[in-house]
């Protein structure tokens, strides 16, 4: 139980309570001191009456009013005469005097708690003013171990009341924070605990129905993040279940590229110049084509295969790249930029490359026709002593907000309507295993810049 929350809250509030009963006994028991001597003050002033109403009193009498009154003298002073006006044997000396008429606050507790510590018997004188402006002062002495045992038997009584105090009110407390509190976080577990046994099930998600606002407020946050991850488990689901149907497809695509593969041999045999021309382009065209089924069964299986590091021309590649990309836009007004050194040799896989740049430029030439108007594709490449930075450039409308929130996320970071995003997740996966980077640069209504960087010697780029 003490382990529990409920547990130490009943603990807790039973000891603050304490503590709170505690600062109140203190000054009250000072004030009980206080009250009792004052108390037998009044009885000594009513006692010193009767001798003042007659001049000569029994000694009998006069030791029965002493008696009555609990003390062993009176002194009272009228008109600035101080006067002995009741008095018996005292069995000891004074052993301190109390003047309790404009003593603070600080110095009644005090005087009250070394009271109670000194266990000695002894005799008070006790100061202070008569009651109805009887005079200027009364002055009495009396024993302490009638008032020690009063303000024991005061102080006793209290700390029970106050303990009792404190145990209904702590018991009250819990039931209330129990319904307020407790009772609403073990919904909130238990209905966490029943949402992990099978988080697809949309019907297990949070309903919030707490009314306390902070409680509430985590319900609601929950609530969120449970329809998010059933979300993403069931897009988790299609696209494994997409993935297997691509890898069926592109291994029967494999196939038929295969066998058109085998009928392009005949082709270069024609002596026509243009398909003489035009066949290499179709045999490259198709074996690029066969090696992506491949990738794509391998992309299906877990991860892209490992590129295949060695130094070739860049300028070649690009040119393939823009050779293939002006087939696809005759007739529309798009211009084509490379502005690469000559020679430049990288470091990389040739045909992960030129995957990575066919899907940029294809981009930028799709966001171009997508706008309706003419534009520019410009190509540059740059080499430093750390890595090669390569960029492609165009004048089109620029990437919406939502693709640019998702750009390199699978099925989510699609730029134009009904793409799959699946381009640039590809190409990015393709640039970290060379070791470098595919980053957006700018985008805007003055175009987009996608820079790809990859770096020389044997470490990756940072």
């Amino acid at each position: 139980m003490f382990r529990s929350l409920s547990g130490r809250l009943l603990i807790l509030t039973t000891i603050f309570v304490m503590l709170a009963e505690i600062l109140i006994f203190v000054p009250s028991i000072a004030r009980f001191r206080v009250e009792y001597m004052m108390n037998r003050l009044e009885r000594a002033q009513i006692a010193s009456l009767t001798l003042l109403a007659s001049e000569m009193i029994d000694p009998a009498l006069e030791a029965e009013l002493l008696r009555t009154a609990e003390v062993f003298n009176v002194v009272l002073r009228r008109d600035e005469m101080r006067q002995l006006v009741l008095s018996s044997p005292m069995p000891q000396a004074i052993k301190a005097t109390y003047d309790i008429r404009d003593a603070s606050a600080m110095m009644l507790i005090r005087d009250a708690f070394i009271q109670l510590a000194d266990t000695d018997d002894g005799v008070i004188r006790v100061i202070g003013a008569p009651v109805q402006d009887a005079g200027l002062l009364i002055e009495i002495t009396m024993e302490t171990s009638a008032l020690r045992m009063a303000m024991i038997d005061y102080g006793v009584r209290i700390l029970a009341l106050s303990a009792a105090i404190s145990l209904i009110t702590a018991f009250l407390l819990f039931l209330t924070m129990r319904a307020f509190l407790l009772k609403p976080i073990k919904s909130v577990v238990g209905h966490m605990q029943n949402y992990a046994l099978a988080p697809e099930d949309a019907r297990r998600i949070i309903a919030p129905s707490a009314g306390v606002t902070e409680i509430r407020e985590a319900e609601e946050a929950l609530m969120r993040l449970e329809t998010e991850l059933t979300q993403a488990l069931r897009q988790k689901e299609r696209l494994a279940q997409l993935g297997q149907a691509v890898s069926k497809v592109s291994h029967d695509l494999r196939n038929i590229l295969t066998s058109a593969q085998l009928f392009t041999d005949r082709i270069e045999m024609s002596e026509d110049p243009t398909v003489k021309r035009m066949a290499p382009k179709l045999v490259s065209s198709i074996t690029r084509a066969v090696h992506l089924c491949e990738s794509t069964l391998a992309f299906g299986r877990a991860e892209e295969p490992s590129p295949t590091l060695t130094v070739v021309a860049l300028d070649q590649i690009i040119a393939d790249v823009i050779d293939g990309e002006r087939l696809a836009v005759e007739g529309v007004d798009i211009r084509f930029d490379v502005q690469i050194p000559k020679g430049l040799m990288v470091r990389a896989d040739p045909e992960q490359l030129y995957r990575v740049l066919a899907n940029l430029v294809r981009n930028a030439r799709q966001a171009i026709v997508a706008a309706g108007r003419p534009g520019k594709i410009t190509v540059t490449a740059i080499s430093d002593d750390i890595a090669w930075t390569i960029k492609v450039c165009d004048d089109g409308p620029g990437l919406p907000p939502k693709a640019r929130e998702h750009l390199f996320t699978a099925f989510r970071g699609g730029a134009r309507k009904g793409g799959s995003g699946l381009g640039l997740a590809i190409a990015a996966e393709l640039v970290r295993g060379h070791g470098g980077k595919l980053e957006l640069g700018t985008t805007g209504p003055s175009g987009t810049i996608f820079t790809v960087t990859l770096p020389k010697g044997d470490g990756t780029y940072s």
